[in-house]
């Protein structure tokens, strides 16, 4: 896995920039994927503080793509479980490289532009899911919050061991269709459901700290204009434009 730092796109603020969300593309695609959503986002009033921060992976060989080298986080064998109950017989070398490139953003996030950690939020869809879930969970920072569209939790068999301390107290927001016929539904909720056996705890109405689990009835593989605007309301309750 390169260890260069990534690239990224940005989509800057329309108000006093005080929240950066960080958004990682799924297998094969890149920043430029998640650029329109993020224009769209950034025209909510209710997110016009936000800088949306779109990295690109690098090119890596994947054992599903026969081998040949596409934008990867890691590296993937399969989408269905393996003898260890885990996705696709996970990279943890090259997750754990990527996690390091994606808190290299964080740092400059939090050094440069001044931002504090419970101010950004990382996020991603599929295999940039599964990258922000094990990100944010592992942090030596507390995060403003993840979100996991069409993901899965990695690493579930160590995952307990590598939580920070903090962990707990993210406000962790998954969402996925029913009909996801890639990374399908029950993984997604088996994630759910394994951070709520590791003492995890619903958010409510009162509180957005802990867990926001979101169905969508038929979607597939994708998002969705409901989706979408359920992840806005969230990121407008876990980093609100007054501070």
């Amino acid at each position: 896995m390169a260890s260069r730092a990534l690239e990224f796109l940005t989509v800057l603020p329309t108000a006093k920039h005080t929240a950066s969300v960080i958004v990682l593309h799924g297998l094969g695609d890149s920043g430029h994927g998640w650029r329109p959503v993020a224009q769209m986002l950034a025209k909510d009033p209710k997110l016009a503080h936000v800088k949306w921060i779109l990295p690109h992976a690098h090119d890596n060989p994947v054992t599903l793509n026969m081998g040949m080298s596409m934008p990867s986080w890691f590296d993937i064998e399969s989408l269905e479980l393996d003898t260890n109950d885990e996705l696709g017989g996970e990279d943890s070398k090259g997750m754990l490289a990527s996690s390091v490139l994606v808190n290299q953003i964080i740092t400059a996030e939090v050094d440069e532009a001044n931002i504090p950690a419970d101010r950004i939020v990382i996020g991603g869809f599929s295999q940039g899911a599964a990258l922000s879930l094990l990100t944010g969970l592992t942090s030596e920072r507390r995060l403003g919050g993840i979100f996991a569209l069409s993901g899965w939790l990695p690493l579930s068999g160590k995952i307990k061991s590598m939580m920070s301390d903090r962990a707990q107290s993210l406000p962790i927001f998954f969402g996925h269709g029913t009909s996801d016929p890639v990374v399908q539904y029950k993984y997604g909720k088996q994630s759910y459901n394994l951070l709520k056996s590791l003492g995890f705890q619903d958010a409510t109405a009162e509180s957005i700290k802990g867990l926001s689990w979101q169905e969508y009835a038929g979607m597939g593989h994708s998002s969705s204009p409901r989706e979408l605007q359920d992840i806005a309301s969230w990121l407008a309750r876990v980093v609100p434009q007054n501070t």
